[in-house]
C-alpha cells in the first residue's frame, strides 16, 4: 500500500493541477466570475483533499481485502472514480447554493457538471499517477 506520504504527493497534486483546469473552465461555463469559481473551487479542493485521503486509504484497505491486491483494473476504477465523486456531490452541493446564493437545483447542476469533470479526470490522473509512480506489489503481478 502507499505512504502516507505518498498520499498526500497523490492528493496534493491531484487539487492543485484540477483547479488549474477547473476554474477557468467553470467560469466560462457557469458565466461567473473566477473569483467566486475560484473560491467554490478552493473550499471544494480542501474538502475535496480530505475526502481523498481518507476515501483513498479505506478503498484500498476494502479492496486489498477482497483481493489480495491494491492493483486496479479498469473497472475498479471507474467504480472507485465514481463513488468518490458521489460521496463529494453529497458535501459540495449545499455550500455551492449557499456560496453562489443559487437555488439547490442549480447547485445540483453545477455540482453534477464538476463530478462529471472529476470523473474523467479522476480516471485519468490516477491512471498516470500509478504508471508513474508504481507500488513493488504491483510489479509482481504484470
Amino acid at each position: 500500500m502507499r505512504s502516507p506520504l505518498d498520499r498526500l504527493r497523490h492528493a496534493l497534486s491531484f487539487e492543485l493541477i484540477a483547479l488549474i483546469l477547473v476554474v477557468p473552465l467553470g467560469a466560462v461555463v457557469f458565466d461567473m466570475p473566477v473569483h467566486d469559481i475560484g473560491v467554490v473551487g478552493v473550499v471544494s479542493a480542501t474538502l475535496a483533499t480530505v475526502w481523498n485521503l481518507a476515501y483513498n486509504f479505506g478503498f484500498d484497505i476494502v479492496l486489498k481485502s477482497l483481493t489480495g491486491t491494491t492493483l486496479k483494473s479498469p473497472r475498479v476504477r471507474v467504480a472507485h472514480a465514481l463513488l468518490f465523486e458521489l460521496g463529494l456531490l453529497l458535501v459540495l452541493m449545499p455550500f455551492i447554493a449557499w456560496y453562489l446564493g443559487v437555488t439547490l437545483w442549480q447547485a445540483l447542476v453545477m455540482d453534477v457538471s464538476f463530478a462529471l469533470f472529476y470523473v474523467v479526470y479522476a480516471f485519468g490522473f490516477n491512471w498516470l499517477y500509478d504508471r508513474l509512480f508504481p507500488l513493488p506489489e504491483w510489479q509482481q503481478a504484470t
